[in-house]
């Protein structure tokens, strides 16, 4: 289970680089003023791998990914695991912004990371030309094989009540510290099995924030979240379901709709996905025997 929650000072440093003030027209029936706003930030996000032997180094990108700055470390290398490039956390030997760009705003916005050289993986992973945007991942992928990777089927005994999971979408807004600020941004929330937040990450894209929330927890060597809820603040796509069961997610839960291709996913897999979670009412999709009722 996650231990841990950001501090004071890490949120203040993510507030600034993912926020930027502007100035708007604001217009109302009672005429038109200038006023001072904030808006979510995006940047492209370059993802560059190192790999192979010691004398036979090679580089390559992987991913162009638009996101809110801030966590950048932990997006990519969720991103690796959640795209099954790598299975533990133990496969990296470093991660670093690039040096050897040009100007430094854009140093910040490529980051390397370096596998081992005894971690051995199937090439066409990284042939597949990723190409990721804002509002959608798998509209990158260059093949229909590629949407799809693998990951372990859940099959355990736990059961969580459902008065916690009304509860859990207040919980996630309010953490949602820049989208209070901007009213721009997707989020993903972990909680334990009693309803209690863990971490939470934003983005302008949802499934950047899964795996900003997946690499978080690598980092801390807490995968497979065999022990926690995954609350996102809309729709339940196939993508996202994907990442949340490459984390060992048990039980997923959605503010807004699945698809129809996420719920087969979570049945053939033995994954909880809950759609709907507003209002004091949610829809059970699949794995009802996690959800006392």
């Amino acid at each position: 289970m996650v231990k841990f929650q950001d501090s004071p000072d890490i949120l203040n440093e993510t507030m600034s680089l993912s926020v930027k003030p502007i100035e708007i027209i604001k217009v109302n029936a009672d005429g038109s003023r200038v006023t001072p706003d904030l808006v979510a930030v995006e940047e492209p996000l370059e993802i560059r791998i190192g790999f192979g032997t010691l004398g036979d180094r090679q580089q390559k990108s992987l991913s162009v990914t638009m996101r809110t700055p801030g966590h950048d470390y932990e997006l990519a290398t969720g991103f690796l695991i959640t795209e099954g490039i790598i299975n533990t956390f133990d496969q990296i030997e470093s991660i670093k912004y690039c040096e050897d760009v040009g100007r430094q705003e854009e140093k910040e916005n490529v980051v390397r990371l370096e596998l081992k050289p005894d971690v051995h993986f199937d090439l066409k992973k990284l042939q597949r030309n990723f190409y990721t945007t804002s509002s959608c991942g798998v509209c990158g992928k260059s093949s229909i094989e590629a949407v799809h990777v693998a990951c372990t089927p859940i099959n355990d005994s736990i059961q969580v009540d459902k008065e916690m999971i009304h509860g859990l979408p207040d919980k996630l807004r309010e953490a949602q510290q820049i989208f209070e600020h901007t009213g721009g941004l997707h989020a993903v929330g972990l909680f334990d099995l009693k309803g209690k937040p863990l971490l939470t990450r934003e983005d302008v894209g949802r499934h950047n924030a899964m795996d900003k929330i997946v690499g978080a927890c690598l980092f801390k060597k807490e995968i497979p979240l065999s022990n926690s809820i995954i609350m996102v603040s809309g729709r339940a796509s196939f993508e996202l379901v994907q990442k949340a069961l490459r984390a060992g997610a048990p039980i997923m839960a959605a503010v807004g709709a699945p698809s129809s291709l996420a719920i087969s996913l979570a049945k053939d897999l033995g994954m909880t996905l809950l759609g709907f979670v507003k209002g004091g009412s949610f829809n059970i999709y699949s794995g009802a025997q996690r959800v006392g009722l």
